[in-house]
């Protein structure tokens, strides 16, 4: 006979296990994030390494062409972020001058209308400085991290490929014989949301990149195409990347022109290319095969920023994609499934109660009214 715990008991336990799991993360993230963007990426790059190797090449060559063909993706890529970069900095000199000078007046308007010294303007950046060492010190240890990540992903990605069959092996063989169709459906569809994921954030990328920079093409900002890259870019981070690529294109036109009225046609651009993103690219481009809801999307987002950083961030979409399709498939964890979901039902399960609730109770009234009147 099953012995069943209190509640209590149960949610003490539960609790602490999500808090073990998640210092677990926290503590191994430097070997976790480059492995979970590895499993990620060859499982993106699976597909074109089945083809190679139905088109009789080498398994290994296979992957390996694999690679080099994300490789120089990447490359090229980041080849044509630099040589914008490059044309940046050939005025940052002159950039960094307009923008003291701007930064100058607004001291003194802060000075003439809130009579705030300079001396103390001055007082609260250093203590503003100060404050933000820290962030500057996890900033360098987020480069250093993706330095290593860059030497740690080809490998991982390999070995991943490579190994795909004894991987899949083990998990078919960690659970009993009846379930192999159940796990067979949830690895078929964790594959599959995740390719669709990756696929249409790279679409989506691509989009809003290009309405970003005809936008600031069309308003004359400079560094446009620059701007509208990396508005896309942040752009992967739901919610808070937006906010922060409305705030380049405007800092930069607020350094190189005069007046504001730019500034409110960039955000008003922004605005309705962010729309057109919310509504119409990510339903069907990104979220075509597992849709979370958006209370879900930015608390994960927040958390999973908290945990692992910006590489948190981006990966907890997915995960949180995976999870649904597992909890969807477990008896007991299906309403866990229903709470990380799009659908919104039309009445709760009160509502529902207290509606059958009244129809039982109409129907008996009815009965006896009729027999009430057979009576009769």
């Amino acid at each position: 006979m099953q012995k069943k715990y209190p509640f209590f008991f149960r949610s003490t336990v539960t609790l602490f296990g999500i808090i073990l799991f998640v210092y677990v993360l926290f503590v191994l993230r430097s070997i976790m994030v480059p492995l979970a963007f590895a499993l990620m990426i060859a499982i993106l790059l699976n597909p074109f390494v089945n083809f190679l190797h139905r088109k009789k090449i080498n398994r290994n060559i296979a992957i390996g062409l694999s690679l080099l063909f994300a490789i120089l993706f990447v490359a090229g890529v980041m080849y044509f972020i630099s040589s914008q970069v490059m044309k940046f900095s050939n005025n940052t000199a002159e950039l960094g001058d307009k923008f003291s000078l701007l930064f100058h007046n607004f001291q003194l308007w802060l000075q003439r209308n809130y009579s705030l010294s300079l001396a103390k303007q001055q007082q609260y950046l250093v203590e503003l400085g100060n404050s933000l060492k820290p962030l500057i010190g996890q900033t360098l240890g987020t480069v250093l991290g993706t330095l290593s990540m860059v030497v740690l992903l080809p490998i991982y990605i390999f070995l991943i490929l490579f190994y795909k069959t004894l991987i899949l092996n083990f998990l078919y063989e960690v659970f009993a014989e009846k379930n192999s169709e159940r796990v067979s459906t949830v690895l078929q569809e964790t594959k599959n949301a995740i390719q669709s994921y990756m696929v249409g954030l790279l679409i989506e990328a691509i989009i809003v990149a290009a309405l970003n920079s005809a936008a600031l093409l069309i308003l004359g900002v400079e560094y446009a195409i620059l701007l509208g890259v990396i508005g896309a870019l942040l752009n992967v981070l739901p919610y808070i990347g937006g906010i922060i690529a409305i705030a380049l294109p405007i800092l930069i036109a607020t350094v190189t022109k005069e007046g504001y009225t730019t500034q409110l046609l960039i955000i008003g651009a922004y605005l309705i290319i962010q729309f057109i993103d919310n509504n119409i690219l990510v339903p069907r481009i990104v979220s075509s095969q597992v849709k979370i809801n958006a209370l879900v999307s930015l608390v994960i987002i927040l958390l999973g920023g908290a945990v692992w950083g910006i590489s948190g961030m981006f990966l907890s979409v997915p995960f949180v994609a995976v999870l649904k399709i597992i909890f969807d498939r477990v008896e007991g964890l299906r309403p866990w499934g229903k709470i990380l979901g799009s659908e919104v039902p039309v009445y709760h399960k009160g509502q529902l109660w207290k509606l059958r609730r009244s129809r039982r109770r109409s129907l008996s009234e009815e009965i006896t009214e009729k027999v009430a009147e057979k009576g009769n």
